[in-house]
């Protein structure tokens, strides 16, 4: 397992993004959304779109026996984190690929983030995880994140309102 740091967006790579962002089996477990029909809007982000992003983020590419299976990104200091520390990390993360879940690549993905952010003397993580999203709740648990607070209504899925839990980890 690899963790690749991106610099350029590429048409493959914006394409494989577009897949997984609309994909119906994982779309909700990505992106919060407010009704059924965002939900299941579909989404479509250009090779411009993803280099505006790497400007404010830094993302890195997730391969599992040489095969794109997910990204991480992070953002430093945004405005929605729920706990404002100066230099803390706010992490997204989503492996959009069937074959990269349930074999221990999330676990060792969060590994090596945490590694090169600890590098970067980044004090601390934080991110939030849907409250029906068991798989990543535990995931993040047993990586030593610890549930900081509770957005409550935050996303729609499943014919009703669920919360974002933030969870956090320190670094230093």
């Amino acid at each position: 397992m690899s963790l690749v740091p991106l610099t350029t967006a590429t048409d493959d790579i914006v394409n494989t993004f577009n897949r997984w962002n609309n994909d119906p089996q994982i779309v909700h477990l990505i992106r919060p959304s407010r009704s059924e029909e965002e939900l299941t809007a579909h989404y479509e982000m250009t090779v411009d779109d993803l280099e505006e992003r790497l400007l404010t983020h830094d993302i890195f590419l997730i391969y599992a026996d040489d095969h794109l299976v997910g990204e991480m990104n992070v953002m430093y200091d945004p405005p929605h984190l729920y706990r404002q520390q100066p230099g803390t990390a706010w992490l997204g993360f989503v492996i959009g690929e069937s074959i990269g879940r349930g074999k221990g690549v999330g676990t060792e993905a969060l590994r090596l983030l945490e590694e090169t952010l600890r590098a970067k003397q980044t004090p601390r993580m934080e991110l939030g995880v849907f409250a029906f999203n068991h798989a990543a709740h535990r995931l993040y648990s047993k990586c030593g994140y610890q549930e900081i607070g509770r957005i409550e209504h935050f996303t729609y899925w499943d014919d009703q309102f669920w919360a974002d839990i933030r969870m956090e980890k320190r670094l230093d």
